[in-house]
């Protein structure tokens, strides 16, 4: 019996959008780490920062005509309005991907308002849409944190799996010593392996038989997710790894047993990790996990790490969390006037001060910030 050689390989295309200067900045987060098999988009209604501080190889200029390249001045509905007057170059940005990470800095203006409309333009194209974005932390102000839960309740009603990374949980795993500039850094990090963890299983070669098919079987329509992250190096490092991502602080407090759906991703040096540890892994995270939860793992390599393992595990389908139908959404609206101007006691001490003014220079800064540091000069 004779068989053909000739078979199709058509990799999935897996793209991610960041929207935003949050968004922005974990893409480049991701291309400054080489993540592979992933092609990028960053989205922004600030052309300086598109200009000077994109890495990304395509670079969308949200709303010019309503923004004049400004940014949205910390304005979830211009940012909406600037991602729906460039709605032709979103579809034809993400138009052909089999995956959509959107991911954005949830608080501010175009990340805000223009990531809904970005995973909305995507699921609406039939593809597996996925976000991935931060809450704010606590003392960036209650008017950027009410902003940031209207605009996660709109992303959710958009995406098939939605990751919502609390900053504020990043102090768990921060040390204290850890300059201010720094946090940002972590916080896009955090992010980068979120998108790294679901990405490797898909693209990477696996001695498991792992495709895009069971990612999409995993993630489709499966609402809110949690994610965790352990990383540990000497003797049992695999299983203590595994202990730390599923008690991680990113979880909430929250059990994964819960889950009906979770996605192990296991990265270490090249050729550094034994089929014992990926054994152990894996058992332990069944052990915590329903007897009915599919659980699929996948194996990355990264030789930054040296001697370390880092678990990642992505827990989805709880019971409460099922994603909105398609067509069903509905926008909730910005109400900037609700959303408390006056902050606090306790928030107002933990504030940084009116004087605590940017560089104008500092693209990591929004650009009504920078604005805000011209008019004082």
């Amino acid at each position: 019996m004779k068989f053909s050689e000739d078979f199709t390989d058509q990799p999935a295309l897996l793209r991610v959008v960041g929207v935003g200067g949050g968004g922005g900045n974990a893409v480049n987060r991701m291309i400054q780490t080489d993540l592979q098999n992933v092609e990028f988009i960053c989205a922004n209604t600030d052309a300086q920062w598109l200009r000077h501080s994109a890495l990304a190889p395509i670079r969308l200029q949200l709303g010019s005509r309503l923004t004049k390249g400004l940014g949205a001045g910390g304005d979830p509905e211009k940012g909406r309005l600037a991602a729906e007057e460039s709605l032709a170059e979103l579809q034809n940005a993400v138009q052909g991907s089999d995956m959509v990470f959107v991911t954005a800095g949830m608080g501010g203006g175009t990340g805000t308002g223009a990531a809904p409309i970005a995973a909305k333009i995507a699921r609406e194209l039939g593809i597996l849409t996925v976000g991935v974005v931060t809450r704010p932390f606590q003392f960036e102000g209650r008017q950027r944190s009410e902003q940031a839960e209207t605009g996660i309740r709109n992303l959710r009603q958009f995406t098939d799996t939605l990751i919502v990374i609390p900053n504020d949980r990043l102090f768990g795993v921060i040390d204290e010593k850890t300059p201010w500039e720094d946090c940002f850094h972590i916080v896009d990090d955090v992010l980068r392996k979120a998108v790294q963890a679901i990405s490797d299983v898909i693209t990477r070669p696996q001695e498991v038989n792992m495709d895009f098919a069971n990612v999409k079987a995993l993630m489709q329509g499966s609402g809110e997710a949690l994610m965790g992250i352990g990383e540990c190096s000497g003797p049992d490092r695999a299983i203590k790894a595994a202990e730390q991502a599923i008690s991680s602080p990113l979880l909430e407090n929250i059990s994964i047993d819960g889950a009906r759906g979770v996605l192990v991703n296991i990265c270490g040096p090249k050729r550094g990790v034994t089929m014992h540890e990926v054994r152990d892994a894996m058992n332990h995270v069944y052990s915590v996990v329903s007897p009915d939860a599919k659980v699929f793992g996948g194996l990355g390599t990264e030789d930054t790490l040296g001697d370390s393992i880092r678990i990642t595990v992505i827990a989805t389908g709880f019971p409460a969390q099922k994603a909105a139908v398609p067509g069903a959404a509905r926008m909730h609206a910005f109400d900037r006037r609700k959303a408390g101007r006056l902050r606090a006691p306790q928030e107002a001490a933990s504030a940084l001060s009116e004087e605590q003014v940017p560089n104008i220079n500092d693209l990591r800064k929004p650009a009504f910030l920078r604005r805000r540091a011209l008019k004082l000069d």
